[in-house]
């Protein structure tokens, strides 16, 4: 027996080879999670889990750094499936080239939100994201080339739907699911 590839393919999360961004391998929770077909998925762009091309190029942007300084980058995030619904995933990524991050990279996604998957605009998606790394709005209105304005808009927004008081309550019930 192959237990090397017992693991890979039965692990409890999704877990994902790319190289430059196109799925070259995954296992059977990946593709399960999104609702595809693994076939279905290898050779595709990560852009087909995204809800738009500027989202795939801003995730993208937010995590150079880290894998540059790290070789490693984690965060949560929505991931769009295959029906369209959204499921909230923590993410983690390891490249295998430090000069190219992007190059070749060892990625797993583990679903926190067990519910019905939350429709969240683009916008709300990128402060949830913001919120879940543990950013000020400042901090993701910078990121997002906003006003701190407009991100405080789209919390409190937020807070209004989900009926709860503050940004850890907000992470708390996408995690949970309502």
């Amino acid at each position: 027996m192959d237990w090397d590839m017992l693991a890979y393919e039965a692990a409890p999360v999704g877990i994902v080879v790319t190289e430059h961004r196109v799925i070259r391998a995954c296992n059977r929770s990946f593709a399960e999670m999104l609702g595809y077909a693994r076939q279905a998925l290898v050779g595709q762009s990560f852009r087909l889990l995204y809800g738009s091309t500027a989202e795939f190029e801003q995730v993208r942007d937010i995590g150079m750094a880290p894998l540059r300084r790290d070789n490693a980058y984690s965060d949560e995030r929505m991931m769009r499936r295959a029906d369209g619904g959204q499921i909230w995933c923590r993410f983690r990524a390891q490249t295998l080239t430090p000069a190219e991050p992007l190059a070749r990279l060892v990625m797993s996604f583990a679903v926190i939100q067990d519910g019905p998957p939350v429709s969240l605009s683009q916008r709300e998606r990128q402060v949830v994201g913001g919120l879940g790394r543990g950013m000020t709005s400042k901090e993701i209105a910078r990121e997002l080339g906003l006003s701190p304005r407009t991100v405080e808009d789209v919390r409190a927004r937020l807070l209004k739907r989900f009926e709860v008081r503050n940004a850890a309550e907000l992470l708390a019930h996408l995690t949970i699911g309502s």
